[in-house]
């Protein structure tokens, strides 16, 4: 018999040994569960759409063992961990496996998920006895250089399968350590956060009038520049466990094969590695996040606020003089630790609103974070807000993107055409479409329609698809809308 919980609805008095009473109570329990579940739901909801996931939240997809080392690590914020290697254990090996994508590019070994899957717990038996045993080693990194820009390139390590795992169990011990750290400026490469968070905060702190001086900033070649040295120091301030700091060691001084070169870099980390994300919020989180909340914002004369998404980073100010302080102090900060800012991308930028009786023009500023240019517009009503829109050297790599894929899909099957061409229009819509930004997504479906149109009159020089027909083929095979689909400027997904 199913017992009356506290705040669920008292049963009707009906005959208790009837059927009727038992689907009755049956139904109420069921109805009253459902409500808690979409209460539950829905505050887990709204913690994603503010960027501010509770650890409660987060804690829901931890093993018991981890939920304890996070729980400490809340309560303890000085406190150190001695023990943590044991956490590495096959059932910490297996999710690991599980989170690995079944299409992701192989390292040197050549293996993939379905290779390793044949034999799957003879290997991770015998992966976790070579990490009890401290047999285990590190396999070189792939490098590989995908485009960025005109003209460059950017380098990506790509790690054995069997090291992807241990990374990836390692990263879930770190960071059960870490995030009870991380402070609520960091957004990058966290469960919970997403660069939607990141501009979202932007508005808040435009709202707050911590814009109206705006430091940009980007550290270059930050994976590359880590100093490993510095960052096993950091890390012992929170974890001792000589085995687990091994183990982060030999992550890091691990052999590069860029084609036929071998290297062995003294600093950096590889970037596209799992464990690169958290190594470098890790770094930044003691050089820049802790040094500005304890050491910088008690000295200015206004308000500021940081908002950092892995190497990129913003500050607001409230007051010009607090920022060409913070600018001169901060290189020096940077260069302790062996990073250097950008000449180029580093720059002081007066961002605050128009007077209400400027009605023509622009703004004084724009800046660039995350893909978004931050700009001042006026609304229909003649009122100034800030607004983002698609940067313009992002927007044009996808069109160029757009038209290149194309180009080399010309000869697949129609059908198979139009569900890639869907999918990357989508994974774009679905970024990039907050409001105000409807403008720059209509024109990249603009292009769309122009690039397939001209390739799939490419396939046959007899048969021509004239605009009319080609129409008319797109009432069978629609591409996607643009719309907003991430509500930045409030919870309406409409633009003012």
């Amino acid at each position: 018999m199913v017992g009356r919980r506290r705040g669920e609805p008292k049963p009707r008095s009906t005959p208790q040994g009837s059927r009727r009473a038992a689907y009755e109570r049956r139904r109420r329990v069921t109805w009253w569960r459902r409500g808690a579940d979409r209460a539950k739901a829905a505050r887990v909801v709204d913690e994603l759409l503010e960027g501010n996931m509770s650890q409660a939240s987060t804690w829901i997809a931890m093993s018991p063992e981890l939920q304890k080392v996070a729980e400490r690590a809340q309560r303890e914020p000085d406190g150190r961990f001695h023990s943590l290697a044991h956490l590495l254990d096959e059932r910490a090996l297996y999710r690991a496996y599980t989170r690995q994508r079944e299409d992701a590019a192989a390292g040197v070994d050549g293996c993939t998920k379905e290779d390793y899957a044949q034999g799957r717990s003879d290997q991770l038996r015998s992966l976790h006895e070579r990490l009890r045993t401290k047999r285990y080693r590190h396999q070189p990194i792939l490098r590989v250089h995908i485009p960025k820009g005109p003209g460059k390139t950017r380098p990506l390590g790509i790690s054995a399968f069997e090291d992807k795992i241990v990374q990836d169990a390692l990263r879930e011990v770190l960071e059960a350590v870490y995030e009870q750290d991380f402070l609520d400026c960091s957004y990058g490469f966290r469960p919970g956060r997403s660069a939607h968070g990141a501009i979202r905060t932007l508005h808040q702190a435009q709202t707050q009038g911590e814009l109206n001086c705006v430091l940009e900033a980007d550290i270059q070649s930050f994976f590359d520049s880590i100093d490993r040295k510095v960052l096993v120091e950091l890390l012992q301030e929170r974890v001792v466990d000589g085995s687990l700091l091994r183990l982060v060691s030999k992550c890091l001084h691990v052999g590069v094969l860029d084609g036929e070169a071998y290297t062995t870099p003294d600093v950096g980390t590889a970037q596209g590695s799992i464990l690169s994300p958290l190594l470098g919020n890790i770094y930044l989180h003691y050089v820049l996040d802790r040094w500005f909340h304890r050491e910088v914002l008690p000295r200015l004369r206004g308000r500021a606020r940081l908002i950092r998404y892995a190497d990129d980073f913003v500050i607001g100010f409230q007051y010009h003089e607090d920022a060409e302080r913070v600018l001169v102090v901060l290189h020096q900060r940077m260069q302790r630790y062996g990073l250097t800012l950008h000449p180029d991308k580093t720059r002081l930028l007066d961002f605050r609103r128009p007077p209400a009786a400027q009605q023509r023009g622009r703004g004084p500023g724009t800046f660039d974070f995350l893909g978004f240019t931050l700009y001042w517009r006026r609304s229909r009503r003649g009122r100034w807000y800030m607004a983002c829109k698609t940067r313009r050297a992002r927007l044009r790599r996808a069109i160029q993107a757009v038209y290149t894929w194309c180009r080399r899909q010309r000869h697949q099957e129609v059908v198979v055409q139009h569900a890639g061409l869907r999918r990357r229009l989508q994974g774009h819509f679905n970024y990039f479409g907050v409001n105000g930004n409807l403008r720059s997504l209509t024109c990249l479906l603009y292009h769309a329609r122009r690039a397939w149109h001209k390739w799939l009159n490419r396939r046959s020089q007899r048969a021509r698809l004239s605009w009319e027909r080609y129409l008319e083929f797109l009432q069978m095979y629609p591409l996607p809308p643009p719309r907003v689909v991430v509500p930045i400027w409030g919870m309406p997904a409409r633009e003012p």
